[in-house]
């Protein structure tokens, strides 16, 4: 019998621009790359939750995941908090998936300038 677990997945992308088309290009690129990563299917994801720093107000990383097709999945954007000196123009995703893989075995995501962010979890250079 197969046990199934919830566990937490990381992700962070850096976005160019404060606009819609780049927040949906590197929210893409990020939910591509840990789909991928972790061999997923929408199936699996319970829950996400997206937070965008103070400086990306021009689009909601939520808006690309339906546009992606995630359209049964709940969806949550935050802003994240303001800490002087943080990484600028910044989309975080906590994915919550059911799985019957270990927290070991999950391959976080750190794209472009987030890589430095969790060097210690991040399997992708970026």
């Amino acid at each position: 019998m197969t046990v199934n677990y919830v566990r937490g997945l990381r992700g962070a992308v850096t976005v160019e621009e404060n606009n819609r088309e780049a927040i949906g290009q590197a929210t893409r690129e990020l939910l591509t790359e840990l789909l991928d990563a972790n061999e997923l299917q929408l199936d699996d994801i319970a829950s996400a939750f997206f937070t965008v720093t103070p400086d990306l107000n021009e689009g909601f990383p939520a808006y690309t995941a339906r546009e992606m097709g995630w359209h049964q999945v709940p969806l949550m954007c935050a802003r994240e908090i303001d800490v002087p000196g943080a990484l600028p123009r910044c989309v975080r995703v906590l994915l919550h998936i059911n799985t019957s893989k270990g927290q070991e075995d999950m391959v976080h995501v750190y794209l472009g300038g987030a890589a430095k962010l969790r060097p210690d979890l991040n399997r992708k250079d970026g």
